[in-house]
């Protein structure tokens, strides 16, 4: 039990880096790899209203997040954490070249976190 809490929280702190460096990059690494051009984002689902590789990411970042620190002290700070991380990786695309701030990009953010936040209450009131 304990090294799959250590593995969790180790998957949890390099998602948390990884996406960083996705969010922080001037333009698309995955562009770049895949069609050899860094200004095409790779789409893995339309989008509906909000942006899906937006919520894919928070929604899997936030999963990790929460099964890495439930029944733990850190889990207030942890939904502080992932909320203001959201946003504020979203705001910083105003000042990266070749990145563009979008209101359906911070709301894909945010609703993978509330998505994952309101599965894990509704597990731990009813299961």
């Amino acid at each position: 039990m304990k090294m799959t809490l250590k593995f969790l929280t180790l998957g949890f702190y390099l998602a948390n880096f990884i996406l960083i460096i996705f969010y922080l990059y001037p333009g698309s690494i995955f562009g770049c790899f895949l069609y050899n051009d860094c200004n095409i984002q790779p789409q893995i689902t339309r989008d509906f209203i909000i942006s899906s590789n937006h919520f894919y990411a928070f929604t899997i970042l936030s999963t990790l997040g929460i099964l890495a620190y439930k029944n733990t002290k850190k889990m207030k700070f942890l939904i502080s954490y992932l909320f203001l991380l959201s946003i504020i990786l979203e705001l910083f695309h105003f000042i990266i070249p070749n990145r563009e701030f979008e209101i359906s990009d911070l709301f894909g953010n945010i609703l993978g976190v509330i998505f994952v936040i309101i599965i894990y209450k509704v597990k731990d009131k009813y299961v």
